[in-house]
């Protein structure tokens, strides 16, 4: 804003009243009168300059004040540059969190299907004890399938130590395999009883190979009785895998 101060230079010259020749009275009253009019302009002048100056001054003040609006202003744009950042950020965490949650819910459904494979051989382990248990009640022949109990002498493997499982990549730990061994102490049947802790490829090619060993034991049949009747029964062999 350009303000235009324009000063004035007024020079008055007052003659004193005995140097004016006594022409007339009028006369005398005119120049008085002018004496008035000018000083009453002078005033009036300074008053204006007075105002000029006034608003000078308060434009410099607003151009101070828009100066500092400015660096508010970029403050502001820098800040808020800084906070696109940060939430660019939080998407990709947010991305990432989602990823590991998708991860966290394949494994949890495949340890909910473990965990209902698991209750259903229980279920079925069940019905073969009640069954066992019905069996009990009469008389005990040659191959009759008993629970393990006090009175039944549990199957003893014969060439445990000769049959090892191939597994690889694995972290040590040990495998538990049920199997159901008939009077003459062959392996009828098996079945998973516990896995190594896991999942993956490799951790199941280690408890499917340690089912297959299991199928290769040899035992000295389970026996009830004084006459030491042979019969069959479900037990636990465990491999250790190191």
């Amino acid at each position: 804003m350009r303000i235009a101060t324009t000063c004035f230079a007024l020079t008055a010259l007052v003659l004193p009243l005995s140097a004016v020749p006594p022409k007339s009275k009028a006369k005398a009253t005119h120049t008085s009168q002018a004496l008035v009019n000018l000083q009453a302009q002078v005033k009036r002048l300074s008053s204006e300059r007075d105002d000029l100056a006034a608003k000078l001054q308060a434009a410099l003040v607003l151009q101070e004040d828009l100066a500092a609006a400015q660096k508010s202003r970029d403050l502001a744009k820098e800040e808020a540059a800084s906070m696109h950042k940060e939430l660019d950020q939080i998407h990709g965490s947010l991305k990432e969190n989602q990823q590991s949650g998708d991860s966290i819910l394949a494994d949890l459904q495949k340890a909910r299907a473990a965990t209902k494979a698991v209750q259903d051989e229980n279920a079925r382990l069940k019905a073969d004890l009640s069954a066992a248990n019905e069996k009990l009640a009469g008389k005990h022949g040659e191959g009759t399938l008993l629970p393990i109990t006090p009175d039944v002498v549990p199957a003893k493997p014969i060439n445990l130590s000769q049959v090892r499982p191939k597994a690889k990549k694995v972290d040590k730990g040990v495998v538990v395999v049920n199997v159901l061994v008939g009077e003459s102490g062959e392996v009828l049947a098996t079945k998973l009883l516990q896995g190594l802790p896991g999942t993956g490829e490799w951790v199941d090619k280690a408890n499917d190979a340690c089912v297959e060993a299991a199928k290769r034991l040899v035992f000295e049949a389970a026996t009830i009785g004084e006459g030491r009747t042979r019969v069959r029964v479900w037990q636990g062999v465990g491999f250790l895998l190191d």
